[in-house]
């Protein structure tokens, strides 16, 4: 008997362009978070295919996706290099952009939310409180995607394209979680209430309310984060 399918087979085993992108994507932004590489470094294309092992391919698809996060710049004829940690003035216009647009999104999405819609959200509220808080980026991974899911579950819900588009260009929470690099999670109690606060109002079907809930909640991620340049140490207590 010829077993036709069996090449098929073993060229499934070897690692997808995307999975090895995936993989590249990830080291560097456990190492970008945690502070182990440091602004202006550069990113050679090169040394980290070495590095990983891999071509270099994924290797720029890996750092053309953490151009949009804001965590790596693009000079041209210079390549990629780490971006400095972002100055309390910068997260300020970062966050009035956050208190701009996601609102809104929480707005348009009370009218367009589903039973399946709120069990992801109420999912994403659950991972958060359960996730472990570091100290090390690796660690405390699981908390940051939870935070983003849920998130990004709002903008998806709102059904507009564009406006999922503009909450991307935004980076999502990065650029907040990179002020606990090397310290791990300090405000988890706060943000799992204030998210929990934003699906009441979403499940309530107000859309004033979940508006309402989703402003405050920016606002005070905003004043947190503000805090810790003010007191570096609270950041890693």
């Amino acid at each position: 008997m010829t077993f036709v399918d069996q090449p098929t087979t073993r060229r499934s085993l070897a690692p997808s362009r995307q999975m090895l992108a995936d993989h590249v994507y990830d080291a560097v932004l456990d190492l970008l978070i945690d502070g182990e590489l440091q602004a202006g470094a550069t990113l050679g294309i090169d040394g980290l295919a070495r590095q990983f092992e891999v071509s270099q391919t994924p290797v720029r698809e890996a750092l053309a996706r953490l151009e949009s996060t804001g965590l790596v710049r693009r000079t041209a004829l210079k390549g990629y290099r780490v971006a400095p940690v972002a100055t309390p003035e910068e997260l300020v216009r970062l966050m009035q952009a956050r208190l701009v647009l996601e609102p809104a999104l929480a707005e348009l999405a009370a009218h367009h939310l589903t039973p399946e819609l709120l069990a992801e959200l109420e999912l994403a509220v659950h991972d958060l409180a359960a996730a472990p808080l570091g100290p090390s980026f690796h660690e405390f991974r699981q908390y940051w995607e939870a935070d983003e899911r849920f998130h990004r579950i709002i903008a998806r819900a709102t059904g507009n394209e564009f406006l999922m588009s503009a909450y991307t260009a935004l980076g999502g929470q990065i650029q907040r979680f990179r002020l606990f690099g090397g310290g791990g999670v300090t405000d988890s109690d706060h943000c799992v209430a204030e998210h929990t606060r934003v699906l009441a109002g979403l499940r309530s079907g107000d859309p004033a309310v979940a508006r309402a809930a989703m402003a405050a909640h920016i606002t005070e991620a905003r004043d947190r984060a503000l805090g810790a340049y003010d007191a570096p140490d609270a950041a890693h207590a």
